[in-house]
């Protein structure tokens, strides 16, 4: 990943588009998961099956689509 994402789906689509041959051979090419249900299917394949990286991003961007963490930004 060159660039830092800059948003939330950014964020995906850079760790499906990373991780895709690895970790997500079986979902479609063209496949990014929209909803908070499918990311967090995907999330757990990548920790399930990448490396280290792979884990720690997927952590990262679990925590963002917790509800607290949207709770808190939502406030501010």
């Amino acid at each position: 990943m060159d660039a830092v994402p800059r948003t939330v789906d950014e964020a995906f689509k850079a760790l499906v588009d990373d991780y895709r041959i690895r970790c997500l051979w079986f979902l479609r090419a063209d496949y990014y998961p929209m909803t908070r249900e499918a990311r967090l299917r995907v999330l757990d394949y990548v920790q399930r099956y990448g490396d280290r990286d792979a884990h720690v991003r997927a952590a990262v961007l679990r925590q963002w689509l917790s509800p607290r963490f949207n709770l808190d930004s939502a406030v501010s």
